[in-house]
Order: C-alpha cells, then sequence, then structure tokens
C-alpha cells in the first residue's frame, strides 16, 4: 500500500516565536482526520514563515 501526500495550501505569513504551537495545535487535533501541517522559514526573507497543509 503506497502513502501518498498531497498538497492542499500554502500560505505565507508573518514569523512569530510562538507560531509553531499553532502549527503542533492543529498536528495534534486533526492528525486522526488525515490532515498533516508544516511550517518553515521562507528562505528568501527569514521574517516570513511558510505554513504548508498536507492530506495524508
Amino acid at each position: 500500500m503506497e502513502s501518498k501526500i498531497e498538497i492542499l495550501s500554502t500560505v505565507k505569513i508573518s514569523y512569530t516565536d510562538d507560531l509553531y504551537k499553532v502549527v503542533d495545535a492543529l498536528n495534534r487535533t486533526l492528525k486522526k482526520d488525515d490532515y498533516m501541517f508544516g511550517l518553515a522559514l521562507d528562505p528568501e526573507d527569514q521574517s516570513q514563515a511558510v505554513l504548508t497543509i498536507y492530506r495524508t
């Protein structure tokens, strides 16, 4: 059985120190519904974060 991860949405937002807490809460809450959230710094602008929503 092959597992496929689908990107549903990607958005750039202003980075804040506690942003990871929101992503962690979303992952813990919606994991059972096959959603996953990723957070990364924008390589071109370190003041921006890239939030990605996946369906697993």
